[in-house]
């Protein structure tokens, strides 16, 4: 099953290894657990820690860009809608994860984008 984490899809397999245990498999890493272990720490684990060097916003799924709400060198606050993604006619906001001011738009209203293109880029 895939499981979504804010911007992030994750690709999660559990599976019973038997007995009380419980086999998780996270993005090609396996962990196992059972009464003796808490999820928590299996999930702070398994997420990768995000890349905040590069400032730029990417596509969290496939799908249409069906709104545009900022334009080139505006300035932008942390968690502030940018754009609207249409997919499997759901419409998905788009947000920052962090302020600053935008260098480049790299798609228009209307363009088909895939998981993981680049959107916008910050000065």
């Amino acid at each position: 099953m895939k499981i979504r984490i804010k911007d992030k899809v994750y690709e999660v397999e559990i599976s019973d290894s038997g007995g009380e245990r419980v086999k998780i498999k996270v993005g090609g890493k396996e962990f196992s657990f059972g009464e003796d272990k808490k999820e928590i720490s299996v999930a702070k684990t398994v997420l990768p820690k995000r890349d905040f060097s590069k400032k730029e916003i990417k596509a969290p799924i496939a799908g249409i860009v069906s709104e545009i709400f900022v334009k080139e060198e505006d300035f932008i606050k942390k968690e502030q809608k940018t754009l609207v993604i249409s997919a499997m006619k759901m419409e998905n906001e788009i947000v920052s994860d962090f302020e600053g001011r935008i260098r480049k738009i790299l798609v228009q209203k209307n363009q088909e984008v895939k998981e993981g293109d680049t959107l916008i880029v910050f000065q």
